[in-house]
């Protein structure tokens, strides 16, 4: 079994096994709800229980990193280096790895809010922090795949058109913060994102292994493909609309 094929079944592995440890939870407790969730809202792509089911694993590991010392910060900087790796892995054809890496640093990225919250040392400098890595850790694994695809003109494009929906959905959200008004929650966010483009490389070398290499690119397509289509529409939904909270908040009263 080689390094990619390893990696994909590994990062299926790990959230059949959290799975069936918070089915264990649903069984004797009930659901584990997360303020972060109701805030956040969930979306067609990832359901409420499965973002609860998510938050719920990482607090353990939240509390040992808070006991070990480990800083928020400290999270955040491992983040930015597995996502550099990932898209230097991912820009050398090795999809699984990759894929492997680009979640661990998906792991980081919340886990970091986590510590930060336990630890009580949240602060606008570490969100600050927090959202330049996303940008770049997901710029790495994109940058990575334009680079794999480069010789087919067709998917080099959707890449860059993935690109594009995933700095204009962030965008709108910043734009929104600025002007005072209340962001529209839309598709295509951050985690949606991750979940599309790490579940499609990591499905590459298991289509390869059963399919044979030349289905090994359809599933990293189809994941280009939803990102681009989905996310570009959101993002224009999402500035029309700050827009317009943006206009009507600024009108004089009556």
């Amino acid at each position: 079994m080689n390094l990619d094929l390893a990696s994909s079944i590994a990062l299926v592995a790990i959230p059949v096994v959290v799975s069936v440890a918070y089915a264990g939870r649903l069984a004797l407790r009930g659901r584990a709800t997360s303020a972060r969730v109701e805030r956040e809202g969930h979306s067609a792509l990832l359901a409420k229980g499965v973002m609860e089911m998510f938050h719920w694993a990482l607090a353990p590991v939240g509390r040992a990193c808070v006991r070990a010392g480990i800083t928020a910060n400290a999270i955040t900087f491992a983040s930015l280096a597995l996502g550099l790796a990932a898209g230097v892995a991912v820009a050398a054809g090795h999809l699984g790895a990759g894929a492997l890496l680009a979640a661990l640093c998906s792991v980081g990225d919340a886990l970091d809010g986590v510590v930060a919250r336990l630890s009580r040392r949240a602060s606008e400098a570490g969100e600050v922090l927090d959202a330049a890595v996303d940008r770049y850790t997901e710029l790495a694994l994109l940058g990575g795949l334009a680079v794999h695809l480069r010789y087919d003109v067709r998917l080099l494009v959707l890449t860059l058109l993935a690109i594009c929906a995933s700095f204009m959905v962030s965008y709108s959200t910043a734009k929104a913060e600025a002007l005072g008004v209340t962001p529209p929650r839309g598709s295509m966010r951050r985690s949606e994102r991750a979940v599309c483009l790490v579940l499609g490389t990591a499905l590459a070398p298991v289509a390869a292994e059963l399919l044979g290499e030349r289905s090994a690119i359809a599933p990293v397509a189809l994941a280009l493909l939803l990102v681009a289509v989905a996310g570009n529409i959101s993002a224009v939904r999402r500035l029309t609309a700050v827009a317009r909270a943006a206009d009507a908040k600024g009108a004089p009263a009556e």
